[in-house]
Formats: C-alpha cells, sequence, structure tokens
C-alpha cells in the first residue's frame, strides 16, 4: 500500500550501522560525492565529531576514537577518499560472522540425568568394591533423585533410581532399597530454585 507523503524504514535504503541512524549515512554518502579531498576530509571530521558526540558513553575506551573512524570507513564501504588518521584496514574485520563453535553433540538415553551423570556412570563400571565406591554411589544416587524431582515435576521414584542406576552401570552397581538410605529433600525449594534459575 503506497500512501503518498509516508516514508516507511522498510521502502528505505539499508544501514549499514544502524546504531548511528538515518541522518549520520546520510552525511557519509554526501561526503562521498564530495568534489575535493579537502572538502571530504573536512566533513568526514565533522561526521566523526557528531558520532562521537553520540557515544559519548564509550570516551573513556582508549581506542574510542579509532572505532569511530573505522565505523566511518564501513558506513562509506570504504568508498571515502581521504587521509584517515587512523589505520582502518582492520575494519573490515569487524562485519565477518565468527566461525562457528564445535558443540560436543553427545548423545545420552536419559536426558534429565546430564552427560556428567553418565560418564559417572561410567566411572562406577571400572572402580571395584571399595568405600570410595560406596560414597561415590550415594552421591550419584541421590544426585539421580534430585535430578527426578526437578525435571519430574516433583515425582521421586527409589525404584526407577535403583532400576536406572542398575542399568546404566551394565549391573555392577545393585541399590538395595531396604539399606540405603536417600538423602532428605526439601521438593518445593529445589523445584523453586531450578525455576529461579530459568
Amino acid at each position: 500500500m503506497n500512501i503518498e507523503g509516508l516514508d516507511y524504514n522498510t521502502q528505505r535504503e539499508y544501514l549499514v550501522l544502524p546504531e548511528y541512524g538515518r541522518e549520520i549515512q546520510k552525511m557519509v554518502d554526501y561526503a562521498i560525492e564530495l568534489p575535493t579531498k579537502e572538502e571530504r576530509q573536512r566533513c568526514a571530521e565533522h561526521i566523526v565529531a557528531t558520532m562521537d558526540r553520540m557515544k559519548q558513553q564509550n570516551r573513556n575506551n582508549a581506542d574510542h576514537i579509532q572505532k569511530l573512524w573505522d565505523h566511518l570507513a564501513i558506513m562509506s564501504h570504504f568508498e571515502l577518499a581521504i587521509d584517515y588518521p587512523y589505520d582502518v584496514s582492520g575494519a573490515m574485520k569487524i562485519g565477518d560472522k565468527p566461525e562457528p563453535m564445535n558443540y560436543p553433540m553427545n548423545q545420552i538415553p536419559v536426558r534429565h540425568y546430564g552427560w556428567l551423570l553418565f560418564e559417572l556412570f561410567d566411572k562406577l563400571k571400572t572402580i571395584e568394591p571399595s568405600e570410595e565406591r560406596n560414597y561415590l554411589v550415594k552421591l550419584v544416587a541421590n544426585q539421580m533423585m534430585r535430578c527426578l524431582i526437578i525435571w519430574g515435576h516433583g515425582s521421586k521414584d527409589k525404584e526407577i533410581v535403583a532400576s536406572d542406576l542398575a542399568k546404566f552401570t551394565d549391573g555392577k552397581i545393585q541399590l538395595d532399597l531396604e539399606t540405603f538410605k536417600f538423602e532428605k529433600f526439601n521438593e518445593r525449594e529445589l523445584i523453586q530454585n531450578t525455576k529461579k534459575k530459568k
């Protein structure tokens, strides 16, 4: 729908650095078209001074003025033929997108236990019966119960913990639910703390 006199941003030219606004971009475009180098230089200095007033909060940064000149070069698509007081060749890297980071995508059978618990299950498979293993079993079982409470919306089932622990340690760890004592958890507090972190 075209209404005479209305000018929508979606119909305007794309802004290279939108934080400076359309008027600064128009000033840069104007400076590029000036016929003499002296006029372009003077205009560029006025543009940078205006940009500096807009970004006063950054004045404490050591390279603040250099960044403004870099931004000027970027907004002009490096077509502004002037003597820059700083080397603006590094400004080309500002717009580059970073390389994607490698993220370990490990498949685990039950996501609510998390990858660290599965690493502990593997460790439990290799440890010989000892006090250290008993202590680690206690820590792991209690953490599994916490995970069930948090991600299972408050459900806690000792049989599930015992079954899962046996299953994921290839039967090496068998919890005796008649003698094993789980820690007492404040379920409401655990769930509320998880919600606060989100």
